[in-house]
């Protein structure tokens, strides 16, 4: 709030000391000449408080910079040339160099406009969730406790499984890495079976 007030007190006093510039009654300043009455190469104290450090000194060095009532040679030399070169322009062709910056402006500030949108669109894809939550806890549970799985025997496997037979060891030896859960309808010959991979489990604390 305070820089606000501050800001609207310096609109008030600038607009009004536009007023009094562009009053009929003030003289044009481009005609005014202000001469130095006192150049001093000694340090004063009070123009680096009025200037708050900028000026220490009032000598010949900076009285030409700091009380120039007109521009370089240079930049005035510039200034005519563009103005007698904008005094060439008819009025159509500077009504058409108007469209063109318009239309220049436009196209910018679209292309501009549609590189936000995409950025923004950008980021609301990069935000987006890309997994079920659901079938990533699904498979997680089919995967660590058999959940959701068939009960049917894999082909070729016989009638019964024993733990002293090749496919045995090796049923075992794949399964040692999932917690069997034991099956209401599952045989009796399946438990040395289950025994085994308990043992291979305790084996392999962890898994």
């Amino acid at each position: 709030p305070s820089v606000l007030d501050s800001f609207a007190l310096l609109s008030g006093q600038l607009n009004t000391l536009n007023k009094v510039l562009k009053h009929e009654k003030t003289p044009i300043l481009r005609n005014q000449v202000i001469i130095p009455l006192v150049l001093s190469p000694d340090r004063d104290e009070e123009i680096m408080r009025q200037t708050e450090g900028r000026v220490p000194v009032f000598s010949h060095e900076v009285v030409p910079d700091h009380l120039r009532t007109k521009p370089d040679p240079e930049v005035e030399e510039q200034e005519k040339q563009l103005i007698t070169d904008a005094a060439r322009i008819s009025p159509d062709g500077a009504q058409k160099q108007i469209q063109s910056l318009n239309k220049m402006c436009s196209n910018l500030l679209e292309k501009i406009s549609k590189d936000e949108r995409e950025s923004e669109s950008g980021g609301l894809r990069q935000n987006k969730q890309t997994f079920n939550p659901a079938d990533t806890n699904a498979l997680v549970a089919a995967v660590a406790f058999g959940k959701g799985l068939s009960n049917r025997r894999p082909p070729g496997s016989g009638g019964s499984v024993q733990s002293g037979q090749p496919g045995a060891g090796a049923i075992i030896a794949g399964a040692s890495g999932m917690q069997q859960v034991p099956m209401s309808g599952a045989p009796a010959q399946q438990q040395p079976m289950l025994a085994g991979v308990q043992m291979a489990q305790t084996g392999q604390p962890g898994k």
